[in-house]
């Protein structure tokens, strides 16, 4: 993917009001990183610096081009405002209204309720992770019982008798 990125970064070089750019996370980059909610390589993230969003795209250049192209512009929002619809500028007035204490709180609030939702997913996945480890080794004690039960010895038996059988009949 490294090519592909270099190449989409050469192509967007210079304009001024699009930027495709990489962050070496594992150094100078970690703080940027971390505030972003990076959490694996490579990530792609687009759209407003202070409200960025995941990449979920192809990896290729043509895939990131055409994405590029149709995403990285002026969008909707405080900056564009001309560019928003009467819901999203009602929206955007309101906010633009509410001191920065109440719109801190706001934000604070919000975004506990997305880390409450992460750590209630993750909970749930290691719920499914233990029933899942459970399942496996009941289905495993069982296979195991059945086999020792003489299975394979039944199934020798059949095959014996059908070869028994069929020499029977050729005679």
């Amino acid at each position: 993917m490294k090519p592909d990125w270099d190449k989409l970064m050469e192509e967007f070089a210079g304009r001024d009001t699009q930027l495709v750019g990489d962050v070496d996370c594992t150094a100078e980059g970690k703080p940027i990183c971390d505030s972003n909610d990076v959490k694996g390589f490579p990530t792609i993230k687009y759209g407003d610096p202070a409200d960025l969003q995941d990449y979920q795209g192809g990896r290729d250049f043509d895939s990131l081009k055409a994405f590029a192209d149709e995403n990285l512009k002026p969008m909707c929002g405080p900056a564009h405002i001309d560019l928003c619809d009467d819901e999203k500028k009602t929206e955007i007035e309101t906010f633009m209204a509410m001191s920065d204490e109440d719109l801190e709180a706001k934000i604070a609030e919000d975004e506990k309720k997305l880390e409450e939702a992460e750590s209630n997913f993750k909970d749930e996945v290691m719920k499914l992770q233990e029933t899942y480890q459970n399942l496996l080794k009941d289905k495993e004690a069982k296979e195991t019982e059945v086999k020792d039960s003489g299975l394979g010895l039944m199934k020798s038996c059949k095959a014996a008798k059908a070869k028994a059988d069929a020499a029977k009949e050729e005679l």
